[in-house]
């Protein structure tokens, strides 16, 4: 009797056992548990730590709630203004109802992953190459708000959207820097003329200054030669006034005569670079060695062979 007994104890005590590790769950902290009962939801979700539940009754279903970050694929399209492009994205959710999530949508990481490719293909038809590259936060905010709103019923939220990279086709990145490059060209030339109109001002200014004083214009004459000569070359560059020939078609012979002989009396006071002035010294030593070479030349040529003989004689 004791023995039977101590027996149905025994197997009464596995029997507990066997029930409450068959029961038992744990949920983690990151997860929420959704509890089916015969096929039906059981209100109330599961919270992290031990649970409870009837077996071969209930079932559990764990939740992840952390965020997922998913990648889109590339989507080729094209733009507003006929652009072929291909763009990717990453897209960021969670979810924020389990039992939504678990209940309204077969598999909801499959069904954000299909809205998201869609919602890309048609930002990208929306939008122009230039929003594409440069406007890319009021794109990111447009596919996030296509995305959200059917998401809404399937118990996910998403945080952010992110446009990754846009392939360009290489005759459309060649367009691009030819493009900046004339842009860039056509920048340099504006500062360019405007330099040449700053540099034309002062320049009036200058005349200005000069016209109210002869003999500044002369000083500056001056050092223009000076400056030419410094270069080291034969030829001395001097300028010559168009006044003075408008002057000269105008004027009388007479006139004409006086005006040549004082523009031929300016230049003889002109001084001389020392550069200049040696290489016409030069210049003079060899034209007067030349010379003593053509008469010692016409002094031979000038004594016949008769007068060789007789000089030959005359010695004898």
């Amino acid at each position: 009797m004791v023995e039977g007994l101590v027996i149905a104890v025994v197997a009464i005590v596995c029997v507990c056992g066997i029930y409450a590790m068959s029961a038992a769950r744990v949920v983690k902290q990151y997860e929420r548990g959704v509890v089916f009962r015969l096929g039906r939801l059981r209100e109330g979700i599961r919270k992290p730590g031990f649970t409870l539940i009837v077996p071969f009754v209930d079932r559990l279903h764990k939740i992840n709630m952390q965020i997922v970050t998913m990648p889109v694929p590339a989507q080729d399209g094209i733009t507003r203004d006929n652009v072929t492009v291909r763009v990717d994205a990453v897209i960021y959710f969670k979810v924020v109802d389990a039992a939504d999530a678990l209940i309204r949508v077969e598999d909801y990481r499959f069904a954000v992953s299909q809205m998201a490719q869609t919602s890309l293909r048609s930002i990208i038809g929306k939008s122009d190459l230039d929003d594409l590259l440069s406007n890319r936060e009021k794109l990111n905010q447009g596919l996030e708000l296509m995305i959200d709103s059917p998401s809404v019923g399937w118990g996910v939220q998403i945080d952010r959207v992110e446009i990754k990279d846009v392939s360009l086709p290489e005759t459309m990145k060649r367009s691009m820097a030819r493009q900046a490059e004339a842009d860039r060209e056509r920048r340099a030339r504006v500062i360019n003329a405007d330099a040449e109109l700053q540099a034309s001002k002062k320049l009036a200014e200058a005349a200005q200054q000069m016209a109210g004083q002869p003999a500044a214009l002369q000083l500056r004459l001056l050092q223009t030669v000076v400056a030419v000569a410094a270069e080291k070359n034969s030829t001395l560059v001097l300028p010559f006034p168009v006044e003075l020939l408008r002057f000269l078609e105008r004027a009388t012979p007479a006139e004409k005569e006086q005006a040549v002989r004082a523009v031929s009396d300016a230049v003889k006071r002109t001084p001389m670079p020392q550069a200049m002035e040696g290489k016409k010294e030069f210049k003079d030593e060899k034209e007067d060695q030349k010379e003593l070479e053509r008469k010692e030349e016409r002094t031979h040529a000038s004594v016949g062979p008769g007068d060789m003989g007789g000089d030959r004689r005359a010695g004898r």
